[in-house]
């Protein structure tokens, strides 16, 4: 049965991207797949797109898949793209359709939870506790306090050498404007964030942070949306710290939160071998899969 490909307008566009979407119907105008297409707009990623297409289960292997990656792609070529991104769990039809469509996998990623309920409080507690020389932990919840919000910018890159395997991600060029608008954008959607930093004593400048979001209600999983030390405050055990006073935060603040949520690369060793000592069991893998244009 043929179907139809209607490009729609996505009225939110983002500080650091903007949408374009389709909706594949059948002749009778019942909806059958979607497909949404990022393209980033912040400096060091105006290269990159990234690709999500659903379609019902009962309408598939009938072209419907096809014929949205069709309008996605010639609409990230029309955009000057040079790579698109597409994520699906390991093993699933999604996962099969990139691997038989050009694309290729760029980045494994195993998906974990703690949860909290079951979480070992007082080994947590004895990760807070201990001291580390030269080094304190600081908190907030929403937008970065003024006084931190020039070194917490540049603190952002301390993910630019997170492991990507061969994903041309680009590097995220961080500023105070840029931190204030991410957090803005979470407080609109109604989700709560919190984010716990290490300061450099010495100096008095941000050394590392763990964000963490939490629903608006209090109630069923948050999610972790990173956790970096920059390179030359590595070595001193700062990012198990932070995550562990991130977990102790979110059970005495949010007592119905079930559990917290992680992904990590499965090339990022020393960050798997944190969530594995704070009780983080994995759930399910996820391929990450390029197209380059």
């Amino acid at each position: 049965m043929p179907h139809r490909i209607t490009a729609l307008t996505d009225p939110q566009p983002s500080a650091s991207s903007r949408r374009l979407a389709w909706l594949a119907s059948e002749d009778e105008g019942a909806p059958v797949g979607s497909a949404f297409l990022r393209l980033f707009t912040k400096e060091g990623q105006e290269h990159l797109a990234e690709l999500e297409i659903a379609v019902h289960r009962a309408e598939r292997r009938r072209g419907v898949g096809g014929g949205l990656l069709d309008a996605a792609v010639a609409a990230a070529r029309d955009e000057g793209r040079r790579s698109v991104l597409a994520q699906a769990e390991a093993g699933s039809p999604g996962d099969l359709f990139l691997s038989a469509r050009g694309f290729r996998r760029v980045l494994a990623l195993t998906y974990a939870r703690l949860p909290l309920a079951d979480a070992d409080l007082r080994r947590i507690d004895e990760i807070v506790e201990q001291p580390h020389e030269g080094y304190r932990l600081v908190q907030w919840d929403g937008t970065v306090p003024p006084e931190l919000a020039l070194t917490f910018a540049h603190s952002r890159r301390a993910m630019d050498d997170m492991p990507m395997d061969g994903t041309d991600y680009g590097t995220v060029v961080w500023d105070v404007d840029r931190v204030l608008s991410a957090a803005e954008a979470i407080a609109k959607r109604g989700e709560l964030l919190h984010t716990v930093a290490v300061v450099d004593t010495a100096s008095g400048s941000v050394a590392g942070f763990s964000e963490l979001v939490v629903p608006g209600d209090g109630r069923g999983d948050a999610q972790h949306y990173g956790t970096g030390v920059l390179p030359e405050h590595r070595g001193h055990g700062l990012g198990l710290w932070m995550k562990a006073q991130s977990i102790r935060q979110a059970r005495a603040h949010h007592p119905e939160l079930g559990g917290l949520l992680t992904d990590t690369a499965d090339s990022n060793a020393h960050m798997r071998g944190i969530n594995d000592r704070l009780g983080y069991l994995p759930t399910h893998k996820a391929v990450e899969y390029q197209l380059d244009l």
